[in-house]
């Protein structure tokens, strides 16, 4: 019987993506006869400006087994409880996107018809009085979550992290190496297909090696060597719908105290990201070539450091999108040669922690089972949809009208899938998540409400409660939320007290 275990599996390009998949890889696929190897070279820049994640990203470090505590140490991390949007909806403005409930749901139906309904009484506080994590990343507190506490919002507390993203993939590729997976050093000059099926057999590196293989991913950033340069996958293009096509990076010092969260400013032709480190502050402008210049683009960003630069500038171009097929042949292209999302909601680093589970979950033979590989390529680029339908949602649900950029957001069309969500929401109030997407009720909420869109009604139930018991709930969660907030520390002295700070 013909054996077709894949048994070589090389990485092609290192950064997040690449040493994220090997370390996952070498964890997940504990088989002697399997050799993992990863080829990156010191001459390659990697793109490296990724430094805020979402929740999600714990199963990936706990998938690992990495020590949070260690794991924040090594990558100069801080805690993260959401982003906050300043100038999107109108000048002036500025709302959180928390990771965590607001209030509770009751009788089965999402909190925030309930608020809606007491809004429409007049009794109702600000949406976010109900939310500990937009309470707690204005008042810059941070806790880990309390579970002996169930019926408190802390049990309920979400986190993510701010983080140098080099250093993530420097300590995931320290786990990966001591694992078995075995690193070359080295510039790929040609990629050798099989003259039948097209898959890619080899690469001969600059040194003169041939490194063969039976599964080959696809690590190597924006170029896509082997999905598009070798396979020619193609690319569905979305940048008439995102149309942010370049961005300038530069760090600056540390600000004296730690935000936990992320900022988002917008401004005249894109938005400008603010990443609070221990070590320093990430700060990048993303904006449209069409209507700013490079130089006007740094002097902007420079402009709005809070702290001297420590760095020079970084310049990326980049086209929002995603490949036709991430997985052709037998080639997996992960990370950013899969495809391109702004980072306006911190999904890339999720987007290869995806790719990985989705991957392991569809993991071939040598067969390569065609539909298997659809059916990846199909939840992939939904996948991608919904995240590109939620992010266009924020330039889409704007007011301003203060330059040419924003009159050409609010007035482009958008796709069907998210003027259906617009279009219901605005009748009723209701909110859906399909497909165990990544974005759920509340992150819809938060920018819908925060940027403006007013439901005509709310859900018919939330009428079934009597008032007087609608009143003492809500007066009960704004205060228990109140409560939970006091008893929380401050966000840099949690990190001080809990012996997470950089030595």
């Amino acid at each position: 019987m013909t054996d077709l275990r894949v048994r070589n599996i090389v990485i092609v390009g290192g950064g997040t993506a690449g040493w994220m998949t090997a370390a996952a890889m070498s964890k997940l696929l504990r088989d002697d006869a399997i050799q993992i190897r990863l080829i990156e070279s010191d001459a390659i820049a990697t793109v490296g400006v990724g430094e805020a994640t979402i929740p999600h990203i714990l199963y990936f470090n706990r998938l690992l087994g990495l020590d949070e505590n260690d794991f924040m140490r090594r990558t100069n991390a801080t805690f993260k409880a959401g982003i906050e949007f300043v100038d999107w909806g109108r000048k002036g403005d500025s709302y959180i996107h928390p990771f965590g409930p607001y209030g509770f749901n009751m009788e089965a139906v999402h909190f925030h018809h309930f608020w809606l309904r007491y809004k429409h009484l007049g009794k109702a506080a600000p949406l976010d009085q109900y939310s500990l994590m937009v309470r707690a990343a204005r008042a810059r507190k941070f806790q880990r979550p309390d579970y002996e506490r169930p019926n408190s919002p802390l049990s309920k507390i979400s986190y993510a992290f701010q983080f140098d993203a080099g250093l993530y993939a420097r300590y995931l590729r320290d786990i990966a190496e001591a694992a078995g997976v075995t690193r070359t050093e080295g510039t790929i000059v040609h990629v050798a297909q099989n003259g039948e099926s097209g898959h890619v057999q080899s690469l001969t590196l600059a040194s003169g090696e041939t490194v063969g293989g039976d599964l080959f991913i696809d690590c190597t950033g924006f170029r896509g060597l082997l999905i598009e340069k070798t396979l020619r996958s193609g690319f569905i293009d979305w940048s008439h719908w995102l149309p942010c096509d370049r961005a300038v990076a530069r760090a600056c010092e540390r600000a004296p105290d730690l935000l936990p969260y992320t900022r988002a400013t917008a401004k005249s032709a894109g938005w400008q990201w603010r990443i609070p480190l221990q070590s320093r502050t990430g700060n990048g402008h993303v904006y449209c070539s069409d209507f700013l210049s490079d130089d006007a683009a740094l002097d902007s960003l420079n402009r709005d450091l809070d702290g001297a630069a420590i760095s020079e500038p970084n310049l990326l171009r980049f086209k929002a999108g995603v490949r036709r097929k991430p997985w052709s042949k037998n080639v997996v292209a992960i990370g950013l040669a899969s495809g391109f999302l702004e980072p306006l909601e911190s999904t890339s680093i999720h987007l290869i922690q995806s790719a990985i589970a989705r991957l392991m979950d569809n993991f071939p033979d040598k067969s390569f089972n065609q539909p298997d590989i659809d059916y990846y390529n199909r939840r992939t680029v939904t996948e991608y949809e919904q995240v590109r339908d939620f992010i266009i949602l924020h330039y889409k649900a704007t007011e301003r009208s203060d330059s040419a950029f924003w009159n050409h957001c609010r007035t482009m069309d958008i796709p069907n899938t998210l003027a259906d969500r617009i279009a219901i929401f605005k009748e009723n109030a209701r909110l859906y998540r399909h497909d165990d997407e990544l974005f759920n009720e509340v992150s819809w909420l938060a920018v819908m409400h925060g940027q403006h869109i007013t439901p005509q009604r709310y859900h018919p139930v939330a009428d079934i409660l009597p008032e007087a018991e609608l009143d003492r709930r809500m007066r009960e969660i704004e205060q228990v939320t109140a409560r939970a907030l006091d008893s929380m520390p401050d966000h840099l002295s949690f990190i001080e007290r809990n012996g997470l700070n950089v030595a």
